[in-house]
């Protein structure tokens, strides 16, 4: 793979007891073939302030920039000289500018738009050369700052790193690692851990990457020697990890949980299994320090009767099922830390509404409404109970953090394989 760099221009089966559908846990391969679809509706930077998607308008295709940090949402239509294409991908950056990554003749161009009065500006910023039609590139979810942006080059026998915006001279190749990844996970509010899930020798495996130290990998999950383990969602400020696995029911991928240095095994709680149904964690509320158990998290349920949205807090071992608002950009959210879900729609109406779902502060249970026609809120709950270490259906594992050496730096949790944590007779409630 090669960097082109440009100058800055100005302008479901049943389960073990044949009683229950299992619940398929939702892996999303985020790797976009080279522009087909996009991948996801709706990105949001990582603070909440601007969201970016491709909207279309007539059957063609075109950037769209969200404001959602102000008294009421608006959308920003950052059209080009001609329609984009259906695979383009585009990202939000923390200044409000959004970049995109267009596909041609075997190269991944980027460039940041903006606004300019009647028409839309864009600054090239490169490219990222992919020689062969093996090596697959996406961009990353946004980074914490919303300064830099990165992109995943997946090749067939390794994987790439590269900042493709907020470096210094275009395309920046960062890391490689080896093996085929996906996923695509921050750590940390500073922007240097990043988790991928890493497909070695048959088996998938979270590792993490650090982007401080020339992309040196350490493992992450490591639940069983021949299960797929892989992280689907991470909160910083808590620890708490979004975990897929099939450690307790091989063959069959399974929603869990722990927390980042911690030494108490990764739960399975059965109230996640929905029978028949899709599971997809998407936000995580953030802020609350030292109880990851008590965050709120948002789950997408699709289904044989269509799609809704999961609420599920560690500690209240029960899912509370909502009518999702009509026109949701499905798989988009945001927690706020006062325990707010934001979920944003479009409809015909409303081209750019937010619905809102306020936690009551007693029980955590939402109620909501919409700004814009089409939020509608329910309430509802579904079977209790986690699997424990000591129960077959349950998996053992944690992640914990190893010294640092050398000089003092930020301090970073730095996780070992689950398998070597020393989990002894602990048992979570």
């Amino acid at each position: 793979m090669t960097a082109c760099a440009i100058e800055p221009a100005a302008a479901n089966d049943e389960n073990e007891d044949g009683e229950t559908p299992r619940t398929e846990c939702a892996i999303a391969e985020n790797g976009n073939e080279n522009g087909k679809t996009p991948r996801t509706e709706c990105v949001i930077t990582v603070d909440g302030s601007y969201a970016a998607r491709l909207a279309q308008d007539g059957g063609s295709w075109f950037p769209e920039r969200w404001t959602l940090d102000g008294p009421e949402p608006y959308a920003v239509p950052l059209p080009g000289n001609q329609p984009e294409e259906p695979g383009t991908e585009v990202q939000p950056m923390g200044d409000g500018r959004v970049l995109i990554r267009r596909f041609a003749d075997g190269r991944h161009n980027f460039s940041l738009l903006y606004p300019t009065g009647p028409t839309t500006g864009e600054l090239p910023l490169g490219a990222v050369e992919c020689p062969g039609e093996e090596t697959i590139l996406r961009l990353l979810p946004p980074a914490p700052g919303g300064e830099k942006a990165y992109a995943l080059a997946v090749g067939p026998r390794s994987s790439a790193v590269w900042l493709v915006a907020g470096g210094a001279f275009g395309p920046e190749h960062v890391a490689e690692i080896p093996g085929r990844c996906s996923g695509g996970v921050w750590l940390d509010r500073t922007g240097r851990m990043l988790a991928l899930d890493r497909e070695a020798g048959g088996r998938t495996k979270a590792v993490v990457v650090d982007l401080a130290r020339a992309g040196e990998v350490s493992p992450l999950l490591q639940i069983a020697d021949g299960s797929d383990d892989r992280l689907l969602l991470a909160d910083p400020d808590s620890g708490l990890l979004l975990i897929s696995s099939d450690a307790p029911s091989p063959g069959r991928a399974r929603l869990g949980w722990g927390v980042l240095g911690s030494t108490l095994p990764v739960r399975f709680p059965e109230c996640l299994r929905v029978p028949d149904c899709a599971v997809t964690p998407f936000a995580i509320q953030p802020g609350q320090m030292l109880t990851p158990e008590s965050c709120g998290v948002a789950l997408r349920i699709d289904g044989p009767m269509g799609g809704w949205v999961g609420v599920w807090r560690p500690a209240a071992r029960q899912v509370q099922h909502l009518a999702g608002p009509e026109g949701w950009l499905a798989g988009a959210g945001l927690w706020t830390e006062a325990g707010e879900l934001l979920l944003p729609y479009a409809t015909a109406d409303a081209p750019c509404g937010v619905a809102r779902w306020a936690a009551a502060p007693r029980n955590g249970a939402l109620t909501g409404e919409a700004e814009g026609p089409g939020g509608t809120g329910g309430t509802g709950g579904t079977g209790a109970g986690d699997a424990g270490p000591e129960d077959p259906e349950g998996g053992g594992g944690t992640a914990v953090p190893s010294p640092e050496p050398g000089p003092p730096e930020p301090l970073v949790a730095r996780p070992v394989p689950l398998q070597q944590a020393p989990l002894g007779n602990l048992v979570t409630k």
